[in-house]
């Protein structure tokens, strides 16, 4: 197979407790990616989802490279990575423009004026825009256009989501990369990326909702008509039920770890004592109390996913239900326990269609760094966005905004 008809792309999850590096190739008339190269790495340098440790979680990053080179055989010089951390947060915003061509056809030109007229909104000054989603358009006065390409009118107007973060944030994943020695060709926020990889065409379209259990936070996700309503970090995640364990328990915390990933349960036939042995030291605790303890915590976060999308007034209203990643999202019982506390279909993501030739992945885990992965390969080459010097946190431009992605993906799963 000739050389021209390979191509390899990268996605880099760098989050609180580990980096994930996946590298995808698309060969032949092949339109899903093979994954071809992985890897996982511990990471102590972030607290809360943000980096606190500059140099240490470059070094984090530079092995997670290092060793998903070796295994794929590729150089990676550049990735598509994840924004993480409870200042990621998302706005509504609208755009409105006059069409002035002569025969006032709408334009891709068109289409892009008015999704960067939805972008001039003032922001504080340590906010910056990361992403545009372009949800629907006006055309004199008709709504629910999902593409006015090539429709007739005077006046186009838009609705959008935008994503924001912090500007010190961003600039710390910037100095990451660049003692990487690494370029970063998008950034998306991670709940995202993993929608792209567990979720099919008919969830998109109905309203689905996409929770990525970390280590330190929980990236939500609202999917509806085939486009984004919704974004939030809520800052808890997996973390927080190990120190409730430590704590409730009177243990250690990498104790209390390992009974969160051996036997913690939302089941509620969980009963009886049970045991562990750690450096030749029996401990022993009540597995009923565990459930309360993993039970409180976990019905505190779905409490906070409710408030999120009463936000959009859809609590209790996504026929596509909840779907979880993470490693977290393995939590037996989760499931059962999702659809008492939100009464909304749930189930655990899953992308078995992506093919892997270098062994099996963890589905939860890797799920956003092989979203990212797509991302880089849909997204095509960097773009990048221009801000104004004299009023900080304006965008001027936006070259290859993301709101097409779910456009061009609607195809997909």
């Amino acid at each position: 197979m000739s050389e021209e008809r390979l191509s390899y792309f990268v996605g880099l999850d760098v989050g609180s407790s580990g980096v994930r590096c996946v590298v995808g190739e698309l060969s032949g008339e092949a339109t899903t990616p093979s994954i071809i190269g992985f890897s996982e790495v511990a990471n102590s340098g972030m607290r809360k989802g943000n980096i606190a440790h500059v140099d240490e979680v470059a070094e984090v990053v530079i092995k997670a490279i290092s060793e998903a080179e070796r295994m794929s055989g590729r150089e990676i010089k550049s990735a598509t990575i994840n924004i993480n951390g409870s200042h990621v947060e998302g706005m509504n915003s609208k755009g409105v423009i006059a069409i002035t061509s002569p025969n006032r056809q709408i334009t891709a030109d068109d289409r892009m004026r008015v999704e960067e007229a939805a972008t001039i909104v003032q922001l504080p000054a340590n906010k910056d825009i990361i992403q545009v989603f372009a949800k629907n358009y006006r055309l004199d006065g008709q709504d629910n256009i999902k593409d006015p390409l090539g429709m007739h009118g005077v006046r186009l107007e838009v609705d959008t989501h935008i994503v924001v973060a912090s500007t010190p944030a961003l600039k710390s994943i910037d100095q990451v990369l660049q003692r990487a020695e690494l370029i970063h060709n998008h950034r998306t926020v991670t709940s995202l990326a993993a929608a792209e990889v567990v979720l099919d065409r008919k969830q998109k379209e109905s309203g689905v909702a996409v929770a990525d259990i970390g280590s330190a936070t929980t990236n939500l996700v609202v999917i509806e008509d085939g486009e984004v309503e919704h974004i939030a970090v809520i800052p808890m995640g997996g973390m927080h039920i190990t120190n409730d364990l430590a704590y409730g328990l009177r243990t250690e915390l990498d104790i209390a770890e390992t009974i969160k990933l051996k036997h913690a349960s939302l089941a509620k036939n969980a009963s009886g004592e049970t045991s562990l042995v750690r450096n030749g030291e029996e401990h022993r605790f009540d597995r009923e109390m565990v459930r309360i303890i993993v039970e409180a915590r976990v019905e505190e976060l779905l409490e906070y996913i409710d408030k999120e999308l009463k936000k959009i007034r859809r609590s209790r209203k996504l026929p596509g239900g909840m779907t979880f990643v993470g490693g977290t999202s393995k939590l037996p019982g989760l499931v059962d326990f999702t659809k008492d506390t939100l009464e909304l279909p749930a189930r655990i993501g899953k992308w078995s269609h992506i093919n892997s030739v270098v062994g099996n992945l963890d589905e939860q885990r890797f799920a956003p760094a092989v979203g990212l992965m797509l991302l880089d390969m849909f997204l095509g080459p960097a773009a990048h966005a221009s801000y104004s010097e004299t009023q900080p946190g304006v965008l001027r431009t936006v070259s290859g905004s993301v709101n097409s992605i779910l456009k061009r993906l609607k195809g997909q799963g």
